[in-house]
């Protein structure tokens, strides 16, 4: 199972190793604000998928300097790239947006900006401030997709059609930025096939990479109340193995994988239980 891995393109790229640094800017999303929704996807946190993000009191500078000193143990070469993790980053007026991402490419460590959105958050004035700064230090937009289905998008109150997520790539590929798509396995009512359908489709769609993400039930969502009620079960780490072998089988080598598994905050996770062994599930992946 040979992969394009993450590591591997950014070392190319930056000649170097890089580690993403997650901040919150303190947005939101429209499947919570009210716009498409108030409760948020079905599966998705409190915390807006941001968990592990720095927290959204402090200044995006300040949220940099913490997060270099978690991990200054972990990485020598001073370059970072600003992740905007936490609820969807170009979800707000263009000029705060704008103040957030000068502030991180401004910083004289960060080489890259990352920005986590959705599909139908790219108006025309949030693309030509993506422009700008792809001119200044690379940008990446890494849109949660999750999957091709779309009744499996209803079922998690995805809140747009797989039409918008075609235009978004086809608008990102037009000013050049990298674009990076998320999707889910394990969705449930998803077989190995319509998972399978969901990575072949993406990757013919002009993605420069794309993040595969093991489907974990979180405490307080309301995806837990149906695996409570029986509803559907997780994967089990065989199972998992297997459907990512397949997948990684059928991704071009020149899409780069940014990740292969995924893993919830322990204190919320409901299951599957195995997923917060993140050293055996990363060495198990390896081997195979």
């Amino acid at each position: 199972m040979h992969y394009y891995s993450l590591n591997k393109y950014l070392r190319d790229t930056f000649g170097d190793k890089v580690y993403k640094l997650s901040l919150n800017a303190g947005f939101t999303c429209p499947n919570r604000d009210g716009k498409l929704g108030t409760k948020g996807c079905i599966f998705c946190s409190a915390g807006g998928s941001g968990d592990f993000a720095e927290s959204s009191s402090l200044s995006i500078t300040q949220q940099i300097e913490r997060g270099k000193e978690r991990v200054a143990k972990k990485i020598k070469s001073g370059k970072y790239i600003a992740y905007f993790q936490a609820y969807t980053n170009t979800y707000a007026p263009v000029e705060i947006l704008k103040s957030k991402y000068m502030e991180a490419v401004n910083h004289k460590d960060i080489v890259a900006l990352s920005v986590a959105t959705r599909p139908d958050c790219l108006g025309d004035d949030v693309l030509k401030l993506l422009d700008e700064i792809n001119k200044i230090k690379p940008v990446f937009v890494e849109l949660g997709l999750q999957t091709i289905h779309e009744r499996t998008a209803r079922y998690i109150r995805r809140g747009y059609t797989l039409d918008v997520y075609d235009k978004a790539v086809s608008d990102l590929k037009k000013i050049g930025v990298n674009t990076v798509v998320h999707l889910i396995l394990g969705l449930p009512g998803e077989t190995k096939q319509d998972m399978l359908d969901s990575v072949k489709y993406v990757c013919e769609s002009g993605i420069d990479g794309i993040k595969l993400q093991l489907l974990h039930v979180l405490k307080n969502t309301d995806l837990e109340k149906d695996y409570a009620q029986g509803k559907f079960k997780t994967l089990e780490m065989d199972e998992y193995l297997d459907i990512l072998k397949s997948c990684v089988d059928i991704i071009p080598d020149n899409i780069v994988i940014h990740r292969l598994t995924g893993d919830g905050a322990k204190k919320d996770l409901i299951s599957p239980l195995w997923s917060a062994d993140k050293k055996k599930v990363l060495n198990a992946i390896n081997k195979l």
